[in-house]
């Protein structure tokens, strides 16, 4: 993470958490150190109010998920975390304490939101924040064939039909890890493999979906308008699971699959994720090859694939991401035992570099999301034609290449560098 340097851990900053109204609606001044779990709890139980847009796992940092973009089921309605803050505090490379906004020291802040942390340390980020409801309908829904999937993807985050938009690739076996049984949602709930085309192949997927409501709002309404929903779609009959949740327990859902990493001994185990940004004209190849074949057995963990909309980034801001109007994000999230009930972490490594070969052999338009390559010449084809503001905005803000150097992006020096733009 920083060879011969340091790591802050800025949780131990002290929270400013401050609400405000500005023309009307409502914003949050948190720390950068603030987790999101605790943004989420104390928002929601004080103010009734919460953040539009979330990562599955809240236990983040603010500032380290802005470093990023913070993707979740609701990405495809208001953006990635990114797309929804107003104004940063940054300490730069320089050492200088900024307050930064789309008008104010702006190239700073459209640098540090998607930055990877190489031009400040984020210490204060103010949020845009909505009406939080009280209950969440919570439903997966099953598929055999990928386009039939993705189509029906495709057309809800391009309608807005509902309030969280997710999905991943289960195998098609009874593996308790990878298989039928990570598909429903309650104890008493069962996934009854006959209702499975013969047709089927190697992997099955999964839609998962989510409606907001409030306590006032009459059960039947609710039935109603989900299975008006529903009915447009095209998902196996007889694979359809739902249960009715708090808000803030949909949120923290991924909490019990933290404890039960915990528990068994997987969570202080390596991980060896791969998060991709892959086009829409060049998913039905990557679930081919991929999925179809060299993902075919699972990764004992979910493989998250949902449609994410281009309109909703910021091309000011440091991400890079595909070019087309639709992309999908692919995560392939292992919690895998180590050696000997798991193979070792460099078989995973090898497996990922085998994607990623395979992507950048077929020419298919990709990204990583969370990148980390090795050489200088490999970053500049991540940023491509972003790569020159990229480089511009690290001789503004950290001349000395201080920040985040075991990205291996920038080599640190003792004199100020100019951009390379070869």
């Amino acid at each position: 993470m920083a060879e011969q340097g340091l790591v802050l851990d800025m949780r131990a900053i002290q929270d400013p958490f401050e609400i405000l109204w500005i023309e009307g609606s409502p914003y949050v001044d948190v720390s950068g150190g603030a987790l999101w779990e605790d943004v989420l709890k104390r928002c929601v139980s004080e103010f009734g109010l919460a953040p539009r847009s979330w990562t599955d796992y809240l236990s983040l940092t603010v500032g380290g998920t802005l470093s990023y973009a913070g993707v979740s089921g609701q990405t495809f309605r208001y953006g990635p975390q990114t797309s929804n803050v107003t104004e940063l505090e940054v300490v730069t490379g320089k050492g200088d304490t900024l307050c930064c906004s789309q008008t104010e020291n702006s190239e700073l802040f459209f640098g540090a939101l998607g930055g990877l942390g190489q031009f400040g340390i984020i210490t204060r980020a103010r949020v845009v924040l909505q009406e939080a409801p009280d209950m969440v309908r919570w439903i997966r829904v099953v598929y055999s064939e990928f386009e039939e999937y993705a189509r029906d993807a495709e057309s809800l985050v391009e309608e807005y039909c509902f309030d969280y938009v997710e999905g991943f690739v289960l195998v098609n076996s009874d593996n308790r890890a990878n298989g039928w049984p990570t598909v429903p949602l309650g104890p008493e709930q069962v996934f009854d493999p006959t209702h499975i085309p013969f047709t089927a192949g190697p992997v099955l997927y999964c839609l998962e979906l989510a409606l907001h409501y409030r306590n006032a709002d009459h059960p039947s309404r609710v039935d109603t308008d989900v299975d008006g929903l529903l009915g447009r779609l095209r998902f196996i009959q007889g694979l359809k699971f739902q249960v009715d949740v708090t808000y803030m327990e949909f949120l923290l859902r991924v909490k019990r699959v933290e404890e039960h990493a915990k528990g068994n001994g997987t969570w202080d185990a390596p991980h060896p994720w791969l998060n991709l940004f892959v086009s829409k004209s060049h998913i039905v190849d990557f679930d081919r090859e991929v999925f179809k074949k060299i993902l075919k057995d699972g990764v004992d963990g979910p493989i998250l694939v949902y449609p994410l909309l281009r309109n909703k980034w910021d091309s000011r801001h440091s991400v890079v991401v595909p070019d087309s109007d639709m992309f999908y994000i692919v995560a392939l999230l292992r919690f895998t035992p180590p050696p000997p009930k798991g193979p070792a972490a460099e078989l995973l490594v090898a497996q990922n570099n085998e994607i990623i070969e395979f992507c950048t052999s077929r020419s298919l338009d990709f990204k990583l999301y969370f990148p980390h390559y090795q050489s200088r010449e490999d970053w500049i084809k991540h940023f491509g034609n972003q790569w020159a503001r990229f480089a511009e905005r690290k001789a503004n803000f950290d001349p000395m290449a201080i920040l985040a150097p075991g990205q291996k992006i920038f080599s640190r020096t003792s004199q100020p560098q100019p951009p390379s733009i070869t």
